[in-house]
């Protein structure tokens, strides 16, 4: 099967973030062993999802690992012109279908780039990491690169996580974590608003604080200019509270996003929020005894990349895409996790960001063509013997 064919394959499996991921990963898994390749899973507690990885190549270290998830994100309420789940070819030279471009492209060029690696003579092993879950916040990634580094005797050196980058080499990604806070006063009459505990008056307190946190860090020059923005953000996106204008709310939530750049402490940063948020209880509670605040995390925090641009990875990633020039996004992705592993590791695959989650995405053929491009070169720097 070529890379198109394999495309049209993954795109078939509608797999969202969040579900069983069972029938990409079992076709997938058929595929490589169809080439005699051992595959090992890392399967979530229930058993309805698993992250897959293998090696092609000789037990030595120093290989590199090929990084990509099998999830997609959600289609309803996009008006798409096609299925987005059938790999559609329209002859304007693009393919359209969810997951084209984010980011099943790319598996698509591991998997067409496979017969070539079983056939080469490797001088240092390819392994593939294919990981669920990766849309609804890197979940699988953490545990998919540590069974990696306990499970063979030798060590890989290097991960290429194949977000759609335009084959740019990318050393640089934000952090996340997203949080739901909720608060909890006492209701009433709004003419007792000085006697009662308003939950919306103290979440807007709160998500004050946390606009002027980010702004202090801006004027305090915490500042990356690799990102746009250049700065960590802090962003509330969505905030429920009250039943009436007349009645003074006993509840009210809001959503919020911690997008950190590599020099800022994530952590920190929250831990600073949750000590205002108890002196805030540690206040309110000489008014209202019951009054609480609860913050809940929506899944761990993601760790940013800060690959060096001296680091072996990155020579090996600029020669083997053909691009010089090297980049960092505020978006998320598992790079920062297989770091967070030992591994050197840099975002670089085919297709673009700008086209990712959105109605008719898509990857254009010529981009597909450079992905597997550049899996070729690899193989050829893999056969070498003055690679390292």
């Amino acid at each position: 099967m070529n890379v198109e064919e394999l495309l049209s394959k993954l795109v078939s499996f509608p797999v969202l973030g969040g579900e069983s991921n069972l029938s990409i990963l079992n076709w997938i898994k058929e595929y490589l062993e169809s080439y005699n390749v051992q595959v090992n899973l890392v399967p979530n507690t229930e058993g309805n999802k698993a992250s897959l990885h293998c090696r092609i190549g000789p037990e030595v270290d120093g290989g590199v690992i090929l990084s990509g998830h099998m999830d997609v994100v959600p289609v309803e309420g996009q008006e798409w012109t096609t299925d987005p789940f059938v790999l559609t070819d329209k002859g304007d030279g693009k393919l359209y279908g969810r997951g084209s471009c984010d980011m099943k492209g790319f598996l698509a060029c591991c998997l067409a780039a496979l017969p070539e690696m079983v056939q080469a003579d490797l001088k240092k092993p390819i392994y593939f990491a294919f990981s669920y879950d990766e849309e609804i916040g890197c979940l699988a990634a953490p545990e998919l690169a540590e069974h990696i580094n306990t499970f063979y005797k030798e060590t890989p050196k290097y991960a290429i996580i194949g977000e759609p980058s335009l084959m740019q080499p990318t050393v640089g990604q934000k952090g996340i974590y997203i949080m739901e806070t909720f608060v909890n006063g006492s209701a009433g009459h709004s003419s007792r608003i000085k006697q009662e505990v308003s939950a919306i008056h103290e979440a807007a307190r709160l998500i004050l604080w946390l606009e002027k946190k980010m702004d202090d860090l801006i004027a305090a020059n915490r500042l990356d200019e690799r990102f746009t923005p250049p700065h960590s953000s802090i962003h509330i996106g969505l905030v429920k509270g009250g039943i009436a204008p007349n009645v003074i709310a006993d509840k009210a939530q809001f959503h919020w996003d911690l997008r950190t750049i590599p020099k800022d402490d994530l952590n920190g940063i929250v831990e600073e929020f949750m000590a205002y948020c108890r002196e805030r209880e540690s206040e309110l509670r000489k008014t209202f005894p019951g009054f609480q605040i609860k913050n809940v995390e929506h899944h761990p925090p993601v760790p940013p990349l800060d690959t060096k641009a001296d680091d072996d990875v990155v020579a090996l990633v600029k020669r083997i895409s053909a691009n010089e020039e090297l980049d960092a996004v505020s978006y998320a992705a598992e790079a920062g996790q297989f770091a967070n592993e030992g591994f050197q590791s840099v975002i670089c695959g085919p297709g673009s960001i700008a086209q990712a989650h959105r109605a008719d995405e898509f990857i254009a053929k010529e981009q597909l063509a450079k992905g597997v491009l550049m899996l070729n070169r690899l193989i050829n720097e893999l056969t070498s013997e003055q690679f390292s």
